[in-house]
């Protein structure tokens, strides 16, 4: 077959998004859980067993995470196997460019950033996931040296807008909000989608 994309489920969304927009159809996708991100170091091993999983099944295989707080773990297994990713360090990064990024984090470097998924997740990924929700005192000292939030924002939602906004407020802290669209997700994979096409690397089943 063609070309398989491990991804975040963080970005299941988007990359959905961009094969409906562009008429993707010589790649395949596998997400593995978003929760991973509240559990760094299990990364690495989750994506180098889909790696091995798949290899054989695919011409190629990219992996659709920044290093995402494996603190270059992720980097050596892929070393390792052969395969790429993303630039940047997570999503905020490639979501916004990495000089827009660095400079709002010379700028504020105590700044939470929302995404999309998250802001739609919050309740699930960081109250209920970091126990906020059994232990509220926790949000305090979580979020003590932070300043401020910045929504990068992949869709115009009034809807996901008001809730990051609101997220902001129960945190305490300053507003800001950038349309940021898809970024370097958008711009890597619509060039590795031209690539398998390009190589007639079949059709695949795209999850929905």
């Amino acid at each position: 077959m063609g070309t398989l994309i491990i991804a975040c489920g963080a970005l299941a969304h988007e990359i959905a998004a961009l094969r409906r927009a562009n008429g993707w159809t010589a790649i395949d996708v596998c997400c593995l859980p978003p929760e991973l991100h509240n559990r760094p170091e299990r990364i690495a091993p989750a994506v180098q067993e889909k790696i091995r999983a798949h290899r054989g099944e695919y011409r190629s295989i990219f992996v659709a995470y920044g290093d995402c707080g494996t603190g270059g773990r992720l980097d050596a297994v892929l070393r390792e196997e052969g395969v790429e990713r993303l630039p940047g360090a997570h999503c905020y990064e490639f979501f916004a460019g990495a000089r827009a990024f660095a400079e709002m984090a010379d700028t504020e470097p105590g700044t939470f950033y929302l995404t999309d998924f998250l802001t739609r997740h919050f309740e699930r990924l960081v109250v209920r996931g970091l126990g906020i929700d059994r232990h509220p005192e926790l949000a305090q000292e979580y979020f003590r040296n932070y300043r401020k939030v910045v929504y990068l924002a992949q869709t115009r939602s009034a809807a996901l807008l008001e809730q990051a906004r609101q997220i902001a407020l129960r945190l305490g802290l300053a507003f800001e909000h950038r349309d940021t669209g898809f970024g370097e997700l958008g711009t890597r994979l619509n060039a590795l989608a031209t690539a398998a096409t390009a190589a007639g690397e079949g059709t695949p089943a795209w999850p929905t």
